[in-house]
């Protein structure tokens, strides 16, 4: 980041692709979807213009700040868009860049050596989707201002509007979603605050601020600025993890102008955390920079534990899986150009990538083994066990491989639909014998199957999968969805694209449905990320007047439908406090949570694995202390859960 790009930007480094006629017709295209994600991706694209003035040298501070109408401000002090007169548009560059589609410094006008813009379209999409659009330039001792309404239309023209110091540049812009385009237009503090953390991680050195003038008690909001940078990533993902080496390892390298680092540091856990990023964007399926990291990471650990004895020659090498085995890491490309495989840029393509990320790692992470032989002992050490935890994983297997879902004590266990179509089947995984037997009567036995859970399953944060495929409850799942697990985990044959998990509205409940999510997670993430996985939703309260009969889920919605009934009517409404799922009739159980054209639903998502990833070590791990604050912190939002 501390390098400039050596280049004249000024208009002729702005080039001009195409207008922004569809942006409002179709915002979908462009942004996703119209949902709160899309509208907190509209944040993302402004700052993403500031982050590539950050990358090119000339940006040390963006701050974004959530105004009190809820307009957002993004303000850095970049070198400022340019303001001289566009020679293909004639208006302003300023105004070019906000009103004309792909006009940027992205698309080969020599602007940026690297960019992080997801389309490099951002400017100019948050303005059409906005109710009104403000930026002001500072530049050249001048300070530059122009306002846009109503989906991108210019009202005041690039004006100066006063003077400032020589020294001050920059770029302020503040926007507010248009309301007829979004279905919220509420931003959430938390939601922001996760990408700027990241981003500040990602590019260290860059002070990112976030502020939420809508609270008055905020003044000053949160600052994030790491020296250290993905290192410093690292150490905040293995917080309440026990680290078997204290250095974290950090290997960089560029050449031909892609720039390469990896972070990474071994843990006691059982689960691997690779994270990879290119140009900032969040490589959630890998790629080039990940294979090639991979690779030689098995190699170079098989190649150290022969030289140095640990592996013996009649010994099996180690796997991949055997090397990832609670390695935390942090993989990191700047690309001048490059290719994403999918609309979502999940995958990095380049394929000069792969041997440059080798080479780096590889060379990098030789010299640390062999100038820490006590670190390198330990992580060697930790493959072999997860190698010998594998070949008993392998054998305990072998009860879950066979398709007769008679065997192994599974009959009687799941009462399974008629249906063989996975697009229309579900099944409810049930708390418990008694609330089973409920929602086997009460279920539609065409779609609807039916798995009770005896007892709560193992929590697998602390175990390796050999331990987990000794459990039975979890064999029975495994066997039940069908897609084998670990090396052999086959997504396409999953049985049921709806999993529902049906516990009760209590403490225990909620326990048993964090441990069904840790097991998903850890050993299932497809099924997670692919939006397989909910929560059955059964209401707290049930208002009956007259012949009319009324569910609820909680206070809330009680209040609310109460406050909608007239006055004769409200003296005459009865409120039953609900039953938990084992004390419903099958009747019930269907009207309340399981008939597919009354119940509620809550879709499982996974936004951020890292997120994720740090809430369930938080809940499920073993370290007490975060654990017990969590509970202390949200203590207040649970009660008479028992009632």
């Amino acid at each position: 980041m501390d390098e400039k790009v050596e280049t004249t930007y000024d208009s002729s480094a702005i080039q001009v692709l195409e207008g922004l006629e569809a942006v409002r017709k179709r915002p979908g295209m462009y942004i996703g979807t119209t949902d709160v994600k899309g509208l907190h991706h509209l944040v993302w694209e402004i700052v993403d213009n500031s982050i590539d003035e950050a990358l090119a040298g000339f940006c040390k501070n963006i701050e974004i700040v959530i105004n009190k109408d809820n307009s957002i401000t993004v303000k850095d002090d970049g070198r400022g868009i340019p303001v001289d007169i566009h020679p293909k548009t004639k208006k302003s560059t300023v105004e070019t860049v906000y009103t004309v589609l792909h006009a940027g410094g992205k698309f080969g006008g020599g602007g940026y050596k690297v960019s992080g813009g997801l389309h490099g379209v951002g400017a100019s999409v948050v303005n059409a989707l906005s109710k009104w659009v403000e930026v002001k330039v500072y530049k050249g001792g001048k300070i530059y201002s122009i306002r846009f309404e109503n989906g991108g239309h210019t009202v005041d023209s690039l004006t100066e509007i006063g003077t400032c110091s020589e020294d001050r540049t920059g770029t302020t812009v503040t926007f507010k979603p248009d309301p007829e385009i979004f279905d919220t237009d509420i931003y959430d503090y938390d939601t922001l605050l996760v990408r700027v953390r990241e981003l500040a991680f990602l590019n260290k050195g860059l002070r990112l601020t976030l502020r939420d003038d809508r609270d008055d008690e905020d003044t000053t909001g949160d600052t994030f600025v790491y020296e250290g940078g993905i290192s410093e990533y690292v150490k905040f993902i293995n917080k309440g993890k026990t680290p078997i080496h204290e250095k974290i390892i950090h290997l960089d390298g560029e050449e031909n102008g892609v720039m390469f680092e990896v972070a990474m540091q071994y843990t006691t856990g059982y689960n691997e955390n690779i994270y990879s990023f290119v140009n900032n964007i969040n490589t959630h399926d890998g790629g080039t920079h990940e294979d090639g990291v991979k690779r030689a990471l098995t190699r170079v650990i098989n190649s150290y534990a022969r030289k140095n004895g640990i592996l013996k020659e009649k010994d099996d090498s180690l796997t991949g899986d055997d090397v990832k085995e609670g390695l935390t890491m942090i993989v990191s490309c700047k690309h001048p150009n490059p290719q994403f495989e999918g609309q979502t840029k999940g995958r990095l393509g380049n394929s000069e990538v792969r041997k440059l990320a080798d080479d780096v790692f590889s060379n990098g992470f030789k010299t640390f083994l062999l100038e820490n032989p006590d670190e390198a002992k330990q992580i060697v050490e930790k493959a072999m066990l997860a190698c010998r935890a594998r070949n008993a994983a392998k054998k305990a297997r072998e009860i879950t491989r066979k398709s007769d879902l008679a065997t192994t004590n599974f009959y009687g266990k799941l009462s399974d639909c008629k249906s063989k179509d996975p697009k229309i089947s579900e099944i409810f995984i049930v708390e418990g014998d008694s609330a089973g037997g409920s929602a086997k009567e009460g279920r539609d036995s065409m779609t609807q199957a039916i798995l009770p859970l005896r007892g709560k399953i193992l929590n697998v944060e602390k175990a390796r999968l050999d331990r987990a495929l000794s459990n039975e409850e979890i064999r029975t799942i495994i066997t039940a969805f069908g897609t084998g697990i670990g090396q052999e985990f086959d997504l396409s044959k999953l049985r049921y694209h709806k999993i529902i998990i049906m516990t009760d509205a209590d403490v225990d409940g909620a326990h048993i449905r964090v441990l069904l999510l840790t097991l998903f997670y850890r050993f299932f993430r497809p099924i997670v990320e692919e939006g397989h996985i909910y929560a059955a939703q059964p209401p707290l309260f049930r208002i009956t007047h007259g012949k009319t009969r009324k569910y609820v889920l909680d206070e809330v919605e009680k209040e609310k439908y109460l406050n909608s009934l007239s006055e004769s009517v409200r003296n005459r409404v009865e409120i039953a406090r609900m039953k938990g799922l084992g004390e419903m009739d099958a009747e019930e159980l269907n009207e309340t949570t399981m008939d597919i054209e009354k119940r509620t639903l809550r879709k499982i998502t996974l936004d951020d694995c890292i997120a994720a990833d740090e809430i369930f070590e938080k809940l499920m791990g073993d370290d007490v202390e975060p654990r017990r604050k969590f509970i202390e912190e949200n203590a207040v939002y649970v009660q008479n859960l028992d009632i």
